[in-house]
C-alpha cells in the first residue's frame, strides 16, 4: 500500500523552477516535507511557515500529504495507546465513542 503511494506522491512532486542568474539555488520540496511543515506550523500558529509550506506544492498535494500524515499519526497512537484508530481519531476531535 505505502508503495503505491510514494509512487503517486513521486509524480505530484513540483519540479524545482528556473533559478535568475546569480539567484541563490533553491530545491524542489516534496508533498510530505510539505505537509509536515505545514502542520507543524499550524500547530504554532507561524502564519508565515504556514504560507511557505503551501507554496511549495500545489493545493491539492498539500491536502493529500496532510490526510496521509494525519493517518500515520492516528496509526501511530492507536499502536502506543493500544486503542482502535477509530477510539483515537474521535478522541482527538472531542467526540464521543462510537
Amino acid at each position: 500500500m505505502f508503495d503505491t503511494i510514494r509512487r503517486y506522491a513521486g509524480r505530484l512532486r513540483t519540479a524545482t523552477p528556473a533559478r535568475a542568474e546569480g539567484a541563490p539555488e533553491r530545491r524542489a520540496h516534496n508533498l510530505f516535507e510539505a505537509a509536515a511543515v505545514y502542520v507543524a506550523a499550524r500547530a504554532e500558529d507561524d502564519q508565515d511557515r504556514i504560507e511557505e509550506a503551501a507554496a511549495w506544492v500545489s493545493p491539492e498535494a498539500l491536502s493529500f500529504g496532510v490526510s496521509e500524515l494525519a493517518c500515520r499519526a492516528v496509526v501511530a497512537l492507536a499502536r502506543e495507546r493500544d486503542e482502535s484508530p477509530d477510539e483515537v481519531a474521535r478522541a482527538l476531535l472531542g467526540l464521543p465513542a462510537a
